[in-house]
C-alpha cells in the first residue's frame, strides 16, 4: 500500500495542513496507512483518504457544516474503495443524501431536495491525476523517502550537521 505524507494530501485535496491536522486530532479523517506514533513519525494517508478530503473540501465550499460533513464520511466508511467511485453525494445546503444510482439523483431533485452534487467518480479522476504527481512511499520501508521541498527534513539535516 502506498501513502501520502500530509503536504501532498493536502496539495491533491486542497485543504491546509492546519485542517488536515484538526481533522485527524478530531477523528473526522485519521490516515489509514499510518497514523502519528509519537515524535518524529509522519502521517501518512491512502488514496482512498485523499479521495475523501477531497469531497470534504469540496463540500464545505459548498456551505455544508462540519456537523452533516461528519455524517456523511462516517457513511462514506461502510464503502470500499471501488464502490465510492459509483457514489454521487447530493446535499441542500444542510443534509447530504448518498445517492448509488440515477434514479435516487432525479428523486431527490424532484423532492426539490438536491441543490449540488459531488460525483465521487470524477473527484475520484481528479485525485488520481494530482497523486500520480506527488511523492508517495511506502509504510514499511527502512529509510524515510526523500520529498523534494520537505522544507522541515531540511532544517533537521541542517541542524545534525551543525
Amino acid at each position: 500500500m502506498l501513502g501520502y505524507r500530509g503536504p501532498a494530501a493536502c496539495r491533491a485535496a486542497g485543504v491546509t495542513y492546519r485542517q488536515l491536522d484538526y481533522w485527524a486530532r478530531t477523528g473526522l479523517l485519521e490516515p489509514s496507512v499510518r497514523n502519528v506514533s509519537g515524535s518524529g513519525h509522519q502521517r501518512l494517508y491512502s488514496f482512498r483518504d485523499v479521495l475523501v478530503l477531497k469531497v470534504i473540501k469540496r463540500l464545505l465550499d459548498a456551505g455544508v457544516s462540519l456537523q452533516q460533513i461528519r455524517v456523511a464520511v462516517a457513511a462514506l466508511r461502510d464503502h470500499g474503495v471501488k464502490e465510492l467511485a459509483g457514489i454521487t453525494l447530493m446535499s441542500d445546503g444542510a443534509s447530504v443524501y448518498e445517492c448509488t444510482s440515477d434514479d435516487q439523483v432525479i428523486d431527490l431533485l424532484r423532492g426539490g431536495q438536491g441543490v449540488f452534487g459531488i460525483a465521487l467518480g470524477s473527484v475520484w479522476a481528479e485525485v488520481e491525476g494530482t497523486l500520480a504527481e506527488l511523492p508517495g512511499e511506502r509504510p514499511d520501508a527502512t529509510e524515510i523517502a526523500v520529498h523534494p521541498g520537505d522544507e522541515l527534513r531540511k532544517r533537521r539535516a541542517a541542524k545534525r550537521a551543525g
